[in-house]
């Protein structure tokens, strides 16, 4: 899946440091389901195929509000 066939739900929040694509996004596919974009957390270790990533509660917060909820 290209990021151009994603909807971007967050990225006003992030600051004067970042550009669109190195900072914690939250993303809606066509079909509904969220992708997270942030840093790679080492909490524990995921099943394989899956990854756990950090992102800070602004950015969350930010979503949340773009799919008003």
């Amino acid at each position: 899946m290209a990021r151009s066939e994603l909807t971007r739900l967050t990225g006003s929040l992030n600051g004067p440091n970042c550009d669109d694509d190195d900072c914690p996004n939250v993303y809606r596919t066509a079909n509904g389901s969220i992708v997270v974009q942030g840093a790679l957390s080492s909490a524990f270790q995921p099943p394989e195929g899956e990854a756990l990533v950090e992102i800070p509660e602004a950015v969350l917060r930010e979503a949340v509000r773009a799919l008003g909820w």
